[in-house]
């Protein structure tokens, strides 16, 4: 069996490297898998190092599209992916989680009959303002095999009109939904160890294990307005302050320049005057899963990262109005406090001191990727 799979920002390459891992040890032979990069966020600091660190194969396509407006940029990959599937014509496309990428290679599949495997199927935040949100209910509405990494996703699709009863052959009018565990828990499980002994990211910003905060902010919300932005920070700065903690937060070189021009010039004078609130650049992915393994508490913006936490059974803080990821929230692992300072402030004391938080086992055993794996020698 021929697949292409679709990546484009920097979480996608990460998932796939679960899926390009259990093929090479467990399916070798049985899968050829195509690697196409979108380009949609590439750069060397960004991406390529995945790709090494990580052990995934290199792309065997890079597309390169850059940034852009939403449409000029979608365009621009669908007619690239549609390219590449008429020269290799795969039994299907795999596709990750939301992004435009996932968009542009679920119409470009589906017009040309390729059946779409959409990987990280059924979550909703239930707001259509977020274009990801847009993205992967267009993407699970042509998908022919929808592997949710949750109970709660599963039932969201099953609530859209998926049938649970389906029987094959499937296809996107006749498709297959799955519980199927998530692959990137196998991915932090996979590369725990390995992360502890291969990076260098705890003791080069001298921090002390299990008292340090974890942060990252990068959507665009909260970097491109600046009430937000200086909300967020003024938080952060205060806690660092208020606790004597050490924050730590890589931060991405456009967000960076932003606080020159977003942030209050007293706040940001305060907060780089504040030798325990350390910005760095990005981390790599061994280095975030050190920080997450090690820090005491998470607070960030980004989906990945709230289950990373999770995972590692820290408690977290979403810097956004909404979670895909709802079972965090409902277990009490994690509060939603959007970007307002006194939500932050309470959750954080409320979750810093808490000694009973609980972390159940809402996503697999840690090995999804083989299970996506089957399912697709099996139906495709």
């Amino acid at each position: 069996m021929k697949i292409v799979t679709i990546i484009g920002a920097r979480p996608q390459i990460i998932k796939a490297a679960a899926l390009s891992r259990a093929i090479k040890t467990d399916f070798a032979g049985k899968i050829t898998e195509i690697i196409a990069h979108t380009g949609q966020h590439y750069d060397e600091n960004m991406s390529q190092v995945f790709f090494t660190e990580l052990g995934i194969p290199q792309p065997n396509y890079n597309l390169n599209v850059g940034s852009g407006s939403h449409g000029k940029q979608t365009a621009a990959m669908i007619s690239g992916i549609e390219e590449i599937l008429l020269k290799e014509k795969p039994n299907a496309i795999v596709l990750y989680g939301d992004t435009n990428s996932t968009l542009a290679g679920a119409v470009a599949a589906s017009k040309i009959h390729v059946p779409v495997v959409h990987i990280e199927a059924g979550l909703r935040s239930f707001s259509k303002a977020m274009p990801e949100e847009v993205n992967r209910i267009l993407c699970d509405h042509v998908s022919t095999l929808l592997f949710s990494p949750t109970v709660t996703g599963y039932t969201n699709l099953v609530k859209e009109g998926f049938k649970e009863k389906n029987v094959a052959p499937y296809s996107a009018n006749n498709p297959k939904i799955y519980h199927s565990g998530d692959v990137m828990y196998d991915n932090s499980m996979h590369f725990s160890e390995v992360a502890e002994q291969k990076t260098k990211v705890i003791t080069e910003n001298q921090l002390q294990k299990g008292k340090f905060i974890l942060a990252t902010i990068h959507r665009n919300n909260n970097t491109d307005e600046p009430g937000r932005l200086n909300a967020l920070f003024k938080s952060l700065n205060d806690i660092s302050n208020e606790n004597n903690l050490d924050i730590l937060l890589p931060l991405h070189p456009r967000t960076s320049k932003l606080l020159e021009t977003n942030l209050d010039a007293a706040l940001l004078k305060a907060v780089k005057a504040n030798t325990k609130f350390k910005i760095i650049a990005p981390a790599s992915f061994l280095e975030m899963i050190a920080l997450e393994k090690n820090c005491a508490l998470v607070m960030t913006d980004s989906g990945g990262v709230q289950k990373e936490a999770f995972y590692f059974e820290k408690p977290c803080i979403i810097l956004r109005p909404e979670t895909e990821w709802v079972e965090l929230v409902q277990c009490g692992a994690a509060i939603i406090t959007d970007a307002y300072e006194n939500r932050i402030k309470g959750a954080f004391k409320k979750l810093y001191s808490s000694k009973d938080l609980k972390y159940p086992e809402f996503y697999g055993d840690g090995k999804a990727a083989q299970f996506i794996c089957k399912e697709m020698l099996l139906h495709l």
